[in-house]
């Protein structure tokens, strides 16, 4: 399969990211005590650690958020968030040079962490939950991934319908607080939302979204529809989470969003290898 137009390039930190090129990684960091995957690190050091070992283990990028996103997950405010996240965000940016972004819905903690070194915002709710927070991101002059969330939502009968509707919302909200358009990666927000039969349409269409125009990134690791499909416990969706991984770059996902990065990112060399194509002189 080729790809014929892409996202023009741009940096995140201190990396140019040439979209199309491949897919890259992004390495999870949840600094939080009630994580759905049961991985939350709230000790700077072990935090500091994991990081090292994912960019080691071939990320090209990691994201860095201190509360939970799961369905129930009980909402804190902006200064406990801010005081989960800043230690391990410091401990983190000192270890490693990759970029990173963060993960937060609020204005004041995106503000601080930009303060903190981070290089981007993620923010699941796509600039809806905070009124500041685009004026935040337009102040910083960085980068956002910005996702469609469905909850509360009512459903048009045509998810990717929804979903480019709510993308293209959040990235109005952007551009009239001054973001440039060509700063921003979309987020289609599986699991968020949907029911796992309109989760796996979504991944079955997720090529319709390429007009967009904007690099897609897309997180599915150890997520609760995988684990429906093939009746397992969240640690052992690494197999649902890679065959996800692998049809994602089939159909031109730029990132992936993940927390096993060694096998995601053997997956995700091979099929590029596959899809965008591969000989051994281009790559000795």
């Amino acid at each position: 399969m080729s790809f014929e137009v892409h996202p023009e390039p741009f940096a995140i930190g201190r990396t140019r990211f040439k979209w199309g090129a491949r897919t890259f990684v992004m390495g999870i960091v949840n600094a939080t005590p009630d994580s759905f995957s049961g991985d939350g690190v709230l000790d700077p050091a072990r935090a500091a650690e994991q990081a090292q070992r994912m960019v080691e283990e071939g990320a090209d990028l990691l994201d860095v958020g201190a509360e939970s996103t799961r369905p129930d997950f009980p909402a804190i405010d902006a200064d406990e968030e801010w005081a989960r996240l800043e230690p391990v965000l410091r401990a983190v940016r000192a270890a490693v040079d990759v970029p990173i972004s963060v993960d937060t819905s609020k204005a004041p903690v995106a503000a601080r962490a930009f303060e903190a070194g981070a290089d981007a915002l993620n923010d699941v709710k796509g600039l809806l939950g905070d009124a500041e927070l685009a004026s935040v991101l337009a102040r910083a002059g960085l980068p956002a991934i910005l996702m469609h969330n469905q909850r509360g939502r009512d459903f048009s009968g045509d998810v990717i319908a929804d979903i480019r509707g709510g993308l293209e919302t959040s990235m109005a909200i952007a551009e009239r607080a001054g973001v440039d358009r060509r700063l921003l990666v979309v987020d289609p927000g599986f699991g968020f939302g949907w029911t796992p039969v309109q989760n796996l349409e979504m991944l079955r269409r997720l090529e319709e979204l390429r007009d967009l125009g904007r690099p897609i990134l897309l997180g599915t690791s150890r997520k609760s529809t995988i684990g429906l499909v093939l009746d397992r416990p969240v640690e052992e969706r690494i197999g649902g989470t890679l065959a996800t991984t692998a049809l994602a770059v089939g159909a031109g996902v730029d990132i992936v969003r993940v927390h096993e990065v060694a096998p995601n990112v053997e997956v995700a060399r091979m099929a590029d290898a596959i899809v965008r194509g591969w000989t051994p002189e281009a790559h000795a």
